[in-house]
């Protein structure tokens, strides 16, 4: 009873601050900033558009519900790449490690994410056609997150995330924090339920001498200096709720593996269905709403899509690049008898304008 209270008592704390979230103000969509924080890097998730609140588990859950992080049995390492717009260069690169602290003890994850945007061309006033050379955007950051499961029903899991975006004369940084639970129930586990709140954190402002201007003094002919100062800006908060329900499609049980189930005696299934609801309700941009499935052989090979709609998506006046559209796969087994799990993930969300998609790429080493 002390366990399931202490994870009630995180559940009251992470809902009580949803009231702000949920009164975010439309007329402001667009306005906040580090827009970075609303990447997913990880290839099982966008899979499904990170709609698996309610079931992801390991290093994939510290940028989807960090509740997930709890399920991690002994190691995770993870490594990923995203291609955004083919031609664009963008990309993504992303680390993650996360580690059983002890057989009751929770689990810390670490999550490393920087941004590639190649070289743009310098412009300004004097030369808006772009003739002082190139500079690149850095965007980095980094996340340390800690879950523990409390009863074998409740899990919960809190994080901070370190932000940093700078140019050459132009820097800003802050601090987002998050919350997440995971509720499992039902006659095999097979019930899930999440909700998560991220990126509630500190206002960061650009400073630098890139805001310096060169003027004339309004009494006298020297030149002087003026800094002019930049406005705060928000972090893209937003609340998330996720609901899942596995379906086995047979009766004969495959002996479990550390990467599925957190009790080594568990057994799984031959085929699996899992059919997910979200919704999520951001505080600077329109709200998401959405169905994905993702199908399972022996937990060694899934397949997954879904679907996500948010207001005017598809039409003249959509606000987002993607058509609504995702999918993925992941193909993992162990290597040798004793080794770790290998698991390679792969998700596509096609876009609209330019139409080439985003890829990502991951790989997991599970013990």
């Amino acid at each position: 009873m002390k366990k399931i209270s202490t994870g009630v008592l995180v559940a009251a704390i992470a809902l009580g601050t949803t009231t702000q979230v949920l009164a975010g103000n439309k007329d402001r969509t667009g306005q906040a900033g580090a827009s970075e924080l609303l990447i997913n890097p990880w290839g099982q998730s966008t899979g499904v558009f990170g709609m698996n609140t309610a079931q992801v588990r390991g290093v994939d859950a510290m940028k989807t519900n960090i509740a997930g992080l709890a399920f991690v049995n002994k190691t995770e390492l993870g490594a990923s790449y995203s291609l955004f717009l083919r031609g664009s260069n963008i990309g993504v690169n992303n680390l993650g490690f996360a580690q059983k602290m002890g057989k009751n003890s929770g689990t810390l994850g670490v999550n490393i994410m920087a941004l590639s945007m190649g070289e743009i061309t310098i412009t300004d006033y004097n030369n808006p056609t772009g003739t002082s050379g190139v500079y690149k955007p850095q965007l980095f950051n980094m996340q340390v997150g800690y879950a523990k499961s409390f009863s074998k029903t409740i899990h919960a899991g809190v994080g901070a995330t370190f932000v940093s975006e700078q140019i050459s004369n132009v820097k800003a940084s802050g601090l987002a924090f998050e919350a997440g639970i995971q509720y499992v129930t039902g006659k095999r586990d097979n019930f899930h339920f999440g909700i998560t709140l991220r990126n509630i954190g500190t206002n960061m402002r650009f400073a630098g001498s890139g805001f310096s201007t060169e003027n004339i003094a309004a009494q006298g002919e020297y030149p002087m200096n003026t800094l002019v100062p930049a406005e705060k800006f928000e972090m893209p908060t937003y609340l998330n709720f996720g609901v899942a329900y596995d379906f086995y499609l047979d009766e004969t049980n495959q002996p479990a593996t550390d990467a599925q189930a957190t009790d080594a005696a568990a057994a799984i299934p031959k085929h699996r269905v899992t059919p997910m609801a979200n919704f999520t309700s951001n505080s600077f941009n329109n709200d998401f709403l959405g169905l994905g499935v993702e199908y399972s052989y022996k937990e060694m090979f899934m397949l997954r899509g879904a679907y996500r709609y948010e207001k005017n998506i598809g039409t003249a006046n959509s606000t987002t690049m993607y058509t609504g559209i995702s999918a993925g796969a992941t193909v993992q087994t162990r290597i040798g008898e004793t080794g770790p799990m290998l698991a390679i993930d792969y998700s596509f969300r096609p876009t609209q304008r330019p139409a080439t998609g985003v890829h990502v790429f991951s790989l997991r080493f599970i013990r």
